[in-house]
């Protein structure tokens, strides 16, 4: 049985990265310093040059739309009514059930 993947930090793969791309050390050197596989360090740095641009954007910022709270709520309550007004009538369940009406 395999055990769980090692996950590494941003700050850490950033750190690797950043090693990579000043091209004091070959690919093993920094594997080893590291205890990182190879492989890793160069897709690391290959995400790094394609992504490095994003970090100099002013005001765009990769978020998420907004979401509309006040519309989950209104949601939220109504369906707690419907549960409430369904858990009130026992028989009513029974019938929505067996298709009766």
């Amino acid at each position: 049985m395999k055990g769980k993947r090692k996950q590494y930090k941003p700050e850490f793969k950033a750190q690797v990265a950043l090693a990579a791309l000043q091209g004091d050390k070959t690919m093993a050197e920094l594997a080893q310093e590291f205890g990182v596989h190879p492989t890793m360090i160069n897709a690391w740095r290959r995400q790094l040059v394609e992504h490095a641009a994003t970090a100099f954007e002013r005001g765009k910022s990769q978020t998420e739309e907004p979401v509309d709270v006040q519309a989950l709520y209104r949601k939220i309550g109504q369906l707690e009514m419907e549960r409430d007004f369904l858990a009130s009538r026992p028989g009513l369940m029974s019938r929505i059930g067996k298709g009766a009406k």
